[in-house]
């Protein structure tokens, strides 16, 4: 019962996410990558320590202090700064291929930082599972460039990173509290980043920008973690990191409706292809 409210709520974690690289497309129209950045992690911290004073939560113990800082560094600052950039240079669809590489930087982070033993089946399929999103990748043609897949490829190790470090501390802390105590954490860095990148003029961004802000930091900042690193916590880290390998399908899904990018056949193929490498991975996580 356990694992399977994991992976429950691993799955409406993966829902939210799926929205975060669209929504940052558009936000990035109007705001430059580092306020977009500092502004959505100042927005998640005030609505997490509300959250963390009105449920009068305990602090964190001192030996805390660095995984929180870990966590911060990968899903507070490096992936959304860091996809910001790549986003200047790539579409939002080939920006979400991606995100197929995080159940492997996931797991390997985990066993690296979490302690967990996979069986060898679960690289098998794992290893699958990306490898077909990385063949969907590259089979899109000429959409994106080198500086934007980099920056991409480095998102994706920080997230890892922050998802294993985070999913290690929510089984004693509990998973929206590590969000929110990592974002506290990095309030003053970002608070000042937000301040020294204040746009010149508002009058110029438009409505759409506004509605990627206001997604990026409250679902993909805030929400999405309190069912992600429960999901993580209950289920496991490397199985239900798996999830993340249909993330990319569902961001395509709405990068096709709301960005009106076009949505290719073998989309349905490899997501056909992702949904039995992840049932397997579970099996042997």
């Amino acid at each position: 019962m356990r694992t399977t409210d994991g992976w429950g709520s691993g799955m409406l974690g993966v829902v939210i996410f799926s929205g975060s690289l669209p929504a940052t497309r558009v936000a990035v129209d109007g705001f430059s990558p580092l306020f977009l950045t500092s502004a959505r992690a100042v927005i998640a911290t005030a609505l997490g320590a509300l959250l963390l004073l009105l449920l009068r939560q305990t602090w964190p113990r001192r030996q805390d202090i660095l995984p929180l800082a870990v966590v911060a560094l990968g899903v507070v600052v490096g992936f959304p700064l860091l996809t910001a950039l790549a986003l200047q240079h790539i579409t939002a669809a080939h920006s979400i291929v991606f995100v197929g590489l995080l159940p492997l930087a996931t797991a390997i982070f985990g066993v690296l930082r979490g302690g967990e033993r996979p069986k060898p089946a679960f690289w098998l399929f794992s290893g699958i599972g990306s490898a077909t999103v990385v063949g969907f990748a590259l089979s899109g043609g000429g959409s994106g460039s080198l500086e934007g897949d980099l920056l991409m490829v480095a998102a994706i190790l920080l997230c890892g990173l922050g998802y294993a470090e985070g999913a290690t501390l929510s089984r004693r802390l509990g998973g929206w509290q590590v969000i929110s105590w990592a974002l506290a954490l990095s309030l003053p860095v970002m608070l000042a980043i937000m301040l020294a990148t204040l746009p010149a003029t508002w009058e110029a961004i438009g409505m759409p920008a506004w509605l990627g802000l206001a997604y990026v930091s409250v679902f993909s900042m805030l929400i999405g973690f309190v069912f992600w690193y429960r999901g993580l916590a209950l289920g496991g880290i490397a199985g239900v990191g798996q999830l993340q390998l249909l993330q990319p399908f569902f961001g395509l899904l709405l990068a096709g409706l709301l960005l009106h990018e076009p949505i290719a056949w073998t989309m349905i193929a490899a997501t056909a292809v992702v949904v039995v490498c992840v049932a397997f991975a579970r099996r042997y996580a």
